[in-house]
């Protein structure tokens, strides 16, 4: 009796157009061989949800939905170019320049009837063009100029933070330690203060990119005039290969890059097969923070940046750095008060107020940078 009946639905079937596939186009769907179930971003934010939802508490609904949202940019104005009439472009476009307008704005409060200490010396000569607060236009693609470089390079403004709080002066000699994708390093090198600078990266791939960005904004006299000398060495060991030279130590180290993971799959650090990679970067972290300790000359400074929200990758990391130093090498280091960065770039950045050391730039809708965390040292010994 069954088989009339499965006969009878084969013709239904038949006559609606469903035909029967072949036995040997039928597969299963496998996971493992195709998508993963939960993408790398996704994960990102279920980690993101429960640890900085801790971390920062009521503040984390705002930061969480800045960081899924739009980010905004700083046009930095390449001095190699034209540069005045760059300016002059950039503020028909209605931006301004965040660091001078700061700079010029600044007045040391009186207290006590005395002259208030004032601010620490920025790092010079840098012009960035940002929007002003809950004005979310966007900047043109940079153009090539008339002096063959580009005019100015689109970047996160606050990631110009760490820079600044070097405070180069002129004739110093500077290590940028994981200097790729260039940002940081081209920054440097606007400030006309670096008398050689060694830009480096582990990645053979990513000092390529570095190369491009050189080649693009800095002229080849201007290039060979500085000294830049890019490596691709393992930054971890820079104490050892040139220990107590460097005036001025940038380490912007790698990171779980926490806007980058929410949007983008590809080489996410959040990937189930990165898991031993995310976990072990802390170590590494406080790694190449003491290599750049161990490679400034005391009485130099160090800055430590990174591109994350996580206490663990940032003031546990500095602290850890410290103490490495401290009981192995007996070098001791002293972290410096960055307060007054709050007060000069308030009007451009939203700042976490409960940072144990250093600085966190959070994202916040009406200034969608960051996030990004500085921390500025001084080799005492």
């Amino acid at each position: 009796m069954a088989a009339p009946v499965w006969r009878r639905a084969g013709d239904l079937l038949k006559r609606a157009g469903f035909a029967p596939v072949p036995r040997r186009h039928r597969h299963k769907k496998k996971w493992a061989a195709t998508e993963p179930k939960f993408p790398a971003s996704r994960l990102a934010l279920q980690n993101f949800d429960m640890t900085y939802s801790v971390q920062f508490g009521p503040l984390w609904p705002s930061i969480r939905v800045s960081l899924l949202s739009e980010p905004k940019y700083g046009a930095l104005v390449n001095n190699f170019a034209d540069w005045d009439n760059v300016r002059t472009k950039l503020e028909q476009l209605s931006a301004r320049d965040f660091v001078n307008e700061a700079i010029s704005h600044r007045e040391p409060e009186p207290e006590s009837g005395h002259s208030a200490t004032p601010f620490p010396a920025c790092s010079p000569n840098l012009r960035c063009f940002t929007f002003a607060r809950g004005d979310v236009s966007r900047f043109p693609p940079a153009r090539l100029g008339s002096l063959g470089v580009m005019d100015y390079y689109l970047m996160d403004a606050a990631s110009l933070l760490p820079v600044l709080a070097l405070g180069l002066q002129p004739g110093d000699t500077v290590l940028d330690l994981c200097a790729a994708p260039g940002g940081k390093m081209l920054a440097l090198l606007q400030t006309g203060c670096c008398r050689n600078i060694a830009a480096n990266d582990i990645s053979t791939s990513r000092t390529g990119r570095l190369q491009k960005v050189l080649q693009s904004y800095v002229p080849q006299e201007s290039r060979e005039r500085n000294q830049v000398r890019v490596t691709s060495w393992d930054g971890r060991k820079w104490g050892e290969l040139e220990g107590d030279t460097y005036d001025r130590v940038l380490v912007d180290v790698p990171c779980t890059t926490d806007r980058h993971s929410l949007h983008q799959d590809e080489n996410n650090i959040f990937h189930r097969s990165r898991k031993k990679e995310r976990q072990m970067l802390p170590m590494l972290q406080v790694q190449l923070l003491a290599a750049g300790l161990l490679a400034t000359r005391p009485g130099g400074h160090v800055v430590y940046s990174t591109c994350s929200l996580s206490h663990l990758q940032n003031e546990y990391v500095v602290h850890g750095a410290i103490e490495l130093l401290d009981n192995q090498y007996n070098i001791k280091v002293q972290v410096e008060d960055m307060s007054h960065f709050r007060k000069l770039f308030m009007d451009t950045f939203y700042f976490f107020p409960s940072c144990q050391v250093g600085e966190l730039v959070i994202p916040n809708l009406l200034a969608n940078f960051g996030p990004m965390y500085f921390c500025k040292m001084c080799r005492l010994t």
